[in-house]
């Protein structure tokens, strides 16, 4: 099994990749397989929440992508800029992981959640893609842009 213990520059060289959704991104320590079909193991610092276009690397140097998999989120849409930075306090409010956009906000999907930014005005759609949440003000690993998939 290849474990996976630190996250290191993006190279080009990864000879794996690893394909998670955003709740198992979370978790220091995970058991799963990479996308080619290898048992892997994540050992790796607690608090570290990996992005889609990290990546990982053994103790040997075998290096792996990490992908941000689709997952069902809400997109909250908006052209009013104030209706759109209520409904993001709002969501911040009940902790939930928000991904802000400059016209949208994703969150994993929760009906109760979707009436309440219907209530501010917002439309709100289904899809699948990638989610890539804030990871917050005291987060050291902060990406300048994220990876978009629309």
């Amino acid at each position: 099994m290849l474990v996976f213990t630190q996250r290191i520059e993006h190279t080009h060289e990864c000879k794996h990749t690893l394909t998670l959704a955003y709740e198992l991104r979370q978790k220091a320590r995970l058991k799963t397989q990479s996308d080619e079909g290898e048992e892997v193991g994540l050992m790796l610092p607690r608090g570290l929440v990996l992005r889609g276009g990290d990546c990982l690397q053994t103790e040997e140097g075998v290096k792996a992508k990490v992908i941000a998999a689709p997952e069902e989120v809400s997109i909250a849409r908006t052209s009013d800029k104030l209706i759109l930075a209520k409904a993001s306090y709002h969501l911040g409010n009940r902790h939930m992981p928000l991904q802000i956009e400059e016209d949208y906000l994703i969150y994993q999907i929760d009906h109760v959640l979707d009436e309440m930014v219907k209530n501010l005005s917002l439309e709100v759609t289904h899809e699948l893609r990638a989610f890539e949440p804030e990871t917050g003000a005291y987060n050291s690993h902060q990406h300048a842009s994220h990876e978009h998939s629309h």
